[in-house]
């Protein structure tokens, strides 16, 4: 059942304490649980899908359609929908309900979100560009990106040409991340490092699309302490 995402809200970021003294950078993702709405058969749309609906809503804010929609369902209302391709449609079934523990074996995650805006910004800021000299007759543009275009053949500017312009803003998918622990009373989810956006941003978490053979932080802590015990044993 990990074909599934859950949808949560980024709270913000704190750290993790091991026993062997090892702190850990974690953010902190409130999640939702999902409920099946609908079932999408391959017969009726060539593919297989499961919908689920996420988030409370007040039924005065929905649209005509979708109150008649979700009470054809016989189910309560939900912010948002979102379909998700499944191998199998045997293990969903409609009013069905999903949390946390679709990632109970999951040790990494992919997750997708919008990034912080930041305005518009120049291109040092934006792509990295190391600018122009800080002397040598360089006047009032020691910030600027240099030449934009070319001769007269091509005569024009590359489309995707690195400049000045809007940064952030954009739905990014960060892989691979590491589950340091869920809370599945609290509906938590602890991830290992930083994800995208700001605090109170939507976050989609679903199972690593990679096959990922690298060691979590507390295997590697369990194969250090292995690793300590075997000289003692050697040297009785």
């Amino acid at each position: 059942m990990t074909e599934i995402a859950l949808i949560g809200k980024k709270i913000g970021m704190t750290k993790e304490f091991y026993k062997s003294g090892q702190a850990v950078p974690v953010t902190v993702v409130k999640t939702e649980k999902g409920r099946v709405i609908q079932l999408i058969k391959k017969e009726k749309r060539g593919y297989q899908a499961v919908q689920i609906g996420f988030g409370k809503i007040k039924t005065s804010k929905l649209s005509k359609p979708m109150k008649g929609y979700y009470s054809k369902k016989g189910t309560e209302a939900k912010k948002m929908l979102k379909e998700f391709r499944v191998n199998s449609l045997e293990n969903y079934k409609e009013g069905n309900e999903f949390g946390l523990e679709i990632f109970k074996d999951v040790k990494f995650v992919d997750v997708k979100a919008k990034t912080i805006g930041k305005g518009f910004a120049g291109v040092m800021k934006r792509h990295n560009f190391s600018g122009l000299r800080a002397s040598h007759g360089v006047s009032v543009s020691h910030r600027s990106h240099g030449s934009t275009g070319q001769r007269q053949d091509p005569g024009k500017v590359f489309k995707g040409k690195k400049m000045a312009g809007h940064m952030g803003d954009k739905i990014r998918t960060v892989q691979n991340i590491e589950i340091i622990k869920t809370d599945e009373n609290n509906n938590l989810i602890y991830l290992k490092g930083s994800i995208p956006g700001a605090k109170n941003t939507e976050v989609l978490i679903k199972k690593a699309v990679k096959n990922i053979k690298k060691l979590t932080i507390q295997e590697k802590i369990e194969v250090e302490e292995k690793l300590k015990k075997i000289p003692e044993k050697k040297k009785k």
